[in-house]
C-alpha cells in the first residue's frame, strides 16, 4: 500500500496555486482585415500569496530582466514555478482572430478577450465565463501586456510598423517585437504565434458578426467550465477521501483462510476503495488480502497498519492487497 505517495499526492493538490498568462499580444484591425500575435509563455506560482505577489510585482516592473533571475529570486522567496511555453493565447473562430490574456487564482479566472476582423473588433473582459464589460471600434492597433512589455511594444511599434504594409508583414513585425522583449523580461518567451482574418461583410454589419461570434465562444467557454467544476468537485471529494487514509492502526480481523488468501472483516470504523476511489467494502464487510506465509494464521488474528505496513499484528507478517483502506468519517 502506497500510503506515502497517496498523501504526498493530496498535500501538493493542497498547495497555493496562481497561473499567469503574463502576455503580450499585439494586434491590427482594418479595413484590410486583422492580424494578431501573442507569445506563448505561462508561469504558474506555487506558495505563499504575499510572496508570490511580490514575485510578480518585480517581473512587472522590469526589475527581473531574465529566466536565470527569475528563478534565483523565486528560490529565495521560496516559491516554486512551473515555466511553459506552449500556451494558445491567439486563435481563429470563424473569420475572427481572437487574443486572450487571462490570471487564474484558485477560486476564480479572470479573463480579457479580443475579436477582430476586418473593419471591426470588440474587447470584452470576463469573470468565469460572465462578460463584465465591453467596448469596439473599427480600426486601431490594440496592445494587452503588463506594464513594461507594453511600453516596450508601443515604442517598437512607433518605429516599425506603417499602415501601407501587408498583413502578413504586419505579423512578421509583430512577432519580431515579441522576440525582443523576451530577451528584456520573462515575462514572455521567444515564441510565438500569428493569426490573420478578412471577411467580406459590409462595415454595418461587422459588429453584429461580432455579437454572434463572441456568443457562441463565450458559450463553448461555459460549457468548458461545467465540465471543469464537475472535475474539480470530483477531485475534491478525492482529497477528503485521501485525507482518512489509514496510515497507522487497527483494520480488521481475519474471517476465513484458504492457502495464502484471507478474508479479512472490516472493523467497524473503516472501509476499503480501489485506486479509483470506488467504495468496495463498507465496514463490517469482507476484503480479500494476500499472505506471504500464512502458516501461523488463525481466524480472528488482528489485521492492522503499524509504520504505513500492512500486516498481522500478532507475528508481523506481511499482507498484500490491492485497495485502499479508510477511516469512516
Amino acid at each position: 500500500m502506497k500510503l506515502k505517495f497517496i498523501k504526498d499526492t493530496v498535500r501538493e493538490k493542497c498547495q497555493i496555486k496562481r497561473c499567469e498568462s503574463m502576455s503580450l499580444i499585439i494586434a491590427y484591425v482594418g479595413k484590410k482585415g486583422c492580424v494578431m500575435a501573442g507569445d506563448k509563455r505561462r508561469i504558474a506560482y506555487f506558495g505563499s500569496k504575499e510572496e508570490r505577489e511580490l514575485l510578480e510585482q518585480e517581473i512587472y516592473s522590469g526589475d527581473i530582466r531574465t529566466d536565470e533571475e527569475l528563478y534565483a529570486r523565486a528560490e529565495e522567496l521560496e516559491i516554486s514555478l512551473k515555466v511553459t511555453d506552449d500556451a494558445c493565447k491567439v486563435k481563429s473562430v470563424e473569420n475572427v482572430a481572437v487574443g486572450e490574456v487571462a490570471s487564474r487564482g484558485s477560486m476564480e479566472t479572470k479573463r480579457k478577450r479580443i475579436y477582430g476582423t476586418t473593419n471591426g473588433f470588440k474587447i470584452i473582459e470576463l469573470t468565469g465565463s460572465n462578460i463584465v464589460s465591453s467596448n469596439k471600434g473599427d480600426s486601431s492597433i490594440i496592445v494587452f501586456g503588463n506594464k513594461t512589455t507594453k511600453s516596450l511594444a508601443n515604442d517598437m511599434l512607433q518605429k516599425r510598423w506603417k499602415p501601407s504594409f501587408s498583413l502578413k508583414y504586419m505579423g512578421d513585425i509583430f512577432g519580431e517585437i515579441i522576440e525582443e522583449i523576451s530577451k528584456k523580461t520573462p515575462s514572455l518567451g521567444k515564441d510565438y504565434d500569428v493569426v490573420i482574418q478578412q471577411n467580406n461583410l459590409p462595415k454595418s454589419e461587422v459588429q453584429s458578426y461580432l455579437d454572434e461570434v463572441i456568443e457562441r465562444d463565450v458559450n463553448v467557454l461555459a460549457k468548458f467550465r461545467a465540465q471543469l467544476k464537475e472535475d474539480l468537485l470530483k477531485q475534491n471529494e478525492t482529497i477528503q477521501l485521501a485525507s482518512t487514509i489509514i496510515d497507522e492502526g487497527p483494520v480488521g480481523k481475519i474471517d476465513s483462510i484458504d492457502d495464502n488468501l484471507l478474508q479479512v472483516k472490516l472493523n467497524p470504523d473503516v472501509r476499503a476503495f480501489d485506486i479509483n476511489w470506488k467504495l468496495l467494502a463498507i465496514p463490517g464487510k469482507n476484503v480479500l488480502m494476500v499472505a506471504d506465509n500464512s502458516d501461523d494464521l488463525e481466524i480472528g488474528d488482528e489485521v492492522v497498519i503499524e509504520d504505513e505496513v500492512l500486516c498481522v499484528k500478532k507475528n508481523k507478517a506481511i499482507l498484500k492487497c490491492d485497495i485502499i483502506l479508510c477511516h469512516l468519517k
